[in-house]
């Protein structure tokens, strides 16, 4: 396969709807073509984008949630086909009697995968979804190797470590920060995240207030350096940046030749580091 050619993505910060799916898909239809129509050719959409968040049980949440593939993958991936626009869109996801909390990817010519979320929160939905164990999985797709991660995951490093060494160019973040404990998110871990592992970082958020949780905006995309690209305040917008998935393959930071080089991936010594597998 021939390099990787840098390529726009479109953060879409937006206010979806609690337990309005066919709401919220024309809500993401909408803003996937200006995404496309801005130049983009990913388009990052929040956690819970499709459903909403702030459920107050397991059983009005099994409502709501659909199966992946179902209706709500095949609406998405109609407008993947349409617009030729890759697509991550967070939803909830019923399976028997389990429901998890996930991401689809989606291409102009498919569903690629879903990841569901692993470290949970006691918040909203996640107080009734399972936890997911199929790993933190990368997508090798036209554009990029690209990660996928949802909300407090970012608040563990392992999760984007083990993206960066599965060959991530690119870790997106669907998210739902509220007010009251996501405010430091922003600025300090998701920077660190991009930098940590000389990766692009794209943490899309939603806006607006949901049974009296408010949500904070602030979403960003961010390059390998740690350094912002774009950024939001806490209104609904599209943030766009280029992203040259090259920059991410390249781990040898070479800052004076032969004086100061530092090696993101070489320079780890996983020998030490035995605690983190250990069960809790």
């Amino acid at each position: 396969m021939s390099d990787p050619t840098p390529f726009v993505v479109a953060g879409i910060q937006c206010a979806p709807q609690l337990a309005r799916p066919d709401v919220n898909l024309l809500m993401i239809l909408m803003w996937a073509e200006r995404a496309r129509e801005a130049g983009a050719a990913l388009a990052v959409f929040p956690e819970c984008a499709v459903s909403g968040y702030c459920f107050d049980s397991l059983e009005e949440a099994m409502q709501i949630a659909d199966t992946v593939p179902g209706t709500a993958t095949e609406a998405l991936e109609s407008i993947a086909k349409q617009l030729n626009l890759h697509l991550v869109v967070g939803m909830l996801e019923r399976d028997a009697e389990q429901l998890f909390n996930v991401a689809v990817l989606v291409s102009p010519a498919g569903l690629i995968g879903k990841y569901r979320k692993i470290h949970l929160p006691y918040l909203g939905v996640d107080r009734f979804t399972a936890h997911g164990k199929d790993g933190f999985q990368v997508y090798d797709t036209q554009l990029a190797r690209v990660g996928v991660n949802i909300c407090y995951d970012c608040s563990f490093p392992e999760s984007s470590r083990v993206m960066m060494l599965a060959g991530a160019d690119l870790i997106t973040l669907p998210t739902n920060w509220p007010e009251s404990g996501g405010c430091a998110v922003p600025d300090f871990v998701v920077p660190t995240r991009a930098l940590e592992n000389k990766v692009y970082y794209v943490a899309v958020n939603r806006v607006g207030t949901e049974r009296g949780i408010k949500f904070i905006g602030r979403s960003s995309i961010v390059d390998p350096f740690g350094r912002v690209l774009a950024s939001a305040d806490d209104s609904e917008q599209m943030l766009l940046a280029e992203i040259h998935p090259l920059q991410s393959r390249d781990k040898h930071i070479v800052r004076v030749p032969g004086e100061h080089e530092v090696n993101r991936l070489k320079d780890r010594q996983p020998d030490q580091y035995e605690l983190l597998v250990k069960p809790k």
